[in-house]
């Protein structure tokens, strides 16, 4: 497990949900390869409701474009380890956004069962 405290950096990436890669969505292909290089971890938040460069709102509200929906990966790390897999989200990413943020972790650990 990684032991990550203080200063970290995080990587959002904003994509839409039909994004796809070699038959599978993008997003998981992020999740995957953030897990495969060890960074300390990625979520996948799915937006009800946005727009991006192209100025089309995506909805869940419209049957249509329902399918669609943004999607946010957000990744959290080390300066230096997120710096180095930012050429893997280059590959990927043919639409979207990529941001970089610094940020402060102030605890970081592993769940534990409540059982």
């Amino acid at each position: 497990m990684t032991n990550l405290t203080g200063r970290a950096m995080r990587v959002t990436v904003l994509i839409g949900e039909s994004d796809g890669w070699h038959h599978r969505p993008v997003f998981t292909e992020i999740v995957h390869r953030a897990h495969k290089a060890g960074l300390a971890g990625a979520s996948v938040f799915r937006g009800i409701e946005g727009f991006g460069a192209g100025s089309l709102i995506h909805t869940q509200r419209l049957l249509s474009l329902s399918e669609d929906l943004p999607v946010a990966v957000v990744i959290v790390d080390t300066e230096e380890k997120i710096r180095a897999f930012l050429p893997q989200l280059d590959e990927l990413i043919t639409g979207g956004l990529v941001i970089l943020d610094d940020c402060e972790v102030v605890r970081y650990t592993g769940g534990q069962d409540s059982r």
